[in-house]
């Protein structure tokens, strides 16, 4: 079984529960501003002048704080399930330019420029399509030549998601995630850049999206900036069967993807050899999104 920590050893050498401390820090702020919203909210509410009113306005910032706050506590304890798996040690990789290489060949996930994947399914919310589209384009990041892949969401025809993601193999054939620009948009107008970051500013790190050999129980982080991004990848199995519109595949790697931000958030993905990422599932709803098509620029 393996486990990345991919700590810089001088550090860890004095390290001590600095995986908690972390969590705690960011419940802290995470507190602090759920604090701030609340009282922001109730200084509105004194300026109804209607008294039912104004009433109701504190009630709701009560229950709203109240909410908040219990979302602080659940992040807190699911960063720390992680540290009880990954240790204390700081999580601080150590990138190094000579050790990647310009092409992305991983069998789990090649991205291969000029190549788009295009997946679709039924949702709550509607039918989403998204077109994953590896890119001729190329961006330098802690020294990294990284594949830049443009990722589109829509959702019964109307865009909604539209970000930058981009990556790096090393020489061992892990896939690194150096970072993404992701726009949420409404009604065609840009309303947020959350969860946007990049490796090396502002704390950012990044993190291991498709190990190059796979294990079951293997933990690890996918992207670190913390507050914004903290996916978390585990391998379920090596052995498991995916049918989609594209085909059936067996002997997929099955991985569980967790976020600490959102501690009930749950996606089971299925990816197959010489293909890529073929279905994801949400274990609780049972939506589905499916490979349903590989577009190969001429």
């Amino acid at each position: 079984m393996l486990v990345f920590t991919l700590t810089n050893g001088a550090v860890a050498a004095d390290a001590k529960d600095l995986c908690r401390a972390t969590s705690q820090k960011a419940m802290r702020s995470c507190e602090a501003e759920a604090w701030s919203d609340y009282w922001l909210a109730r200084g509105k509410c004194h300026n109804l002048s209607d008294p039912a009113a104004r009433e109701a306005c504190a009630q709701q910032a009560e229950v709203d704080r109240k909410d908040a706050l219990e979302e602080c506590n659940d992040q807190r304890d699911a960063r720390q399930a992680v540290c009880d798996r990954l240790g204390e040690d700081p999580y601080d990789p150590v990138i190094d330019p000579a050790n990647f290489v310009a092409t992305i060949d991983n069998p789990y996930m090649p991205l291969t420029p000029g190549t788009t994947f295009i997946y679709e399914g039924n949702t709550a919310e509607g039918f989403e399509h998204q077109e994953f589209a590896v890119t001729s384009n190329t961006r330098v990041i802690l020294g990294v030549t990284c594949v830049e892949v443009h990722d589109t969401v829509t959702l019964d025809g109307a865009l909604i998601e539209d970000t930058l993601d981009w990556f790096a193999q090393d020489l061992q054939g892990n896939v690194w995630y150096f970072g993404e620009n992701s726009k949420e948009i409404v009604n065609g107008e840009i309303v947020s850049l959350e969860g946007s970051w990049e490796a090396g500013v502002d704390g950012a790190k990044p993190g291991i999206i498709m190990e190059a050999n796979p294990a079951v129980g293997d933990l690890y982080r996918q992207e670190f900036y913390l507050g914004e991004a903290e996916d978390i990848g585990e391998v379920l199995s090596l052995t498991a069967s995916a049918s989609v519109p594209y085909g059936d595949f067996s002997n997929c790697l099955q991985t569980a993807d967790t976020v600490p931000l959102e501690p009930d958030a749950l996606e089971h993905k299925f990816y197959a050899s010489g293909i890529g990422l073929v279905l994801e599932v949400d274990p609780v709803t049972g939506e589905r999104l499916e490979l349903i098509q590989i577009i190969i620029a001429p």
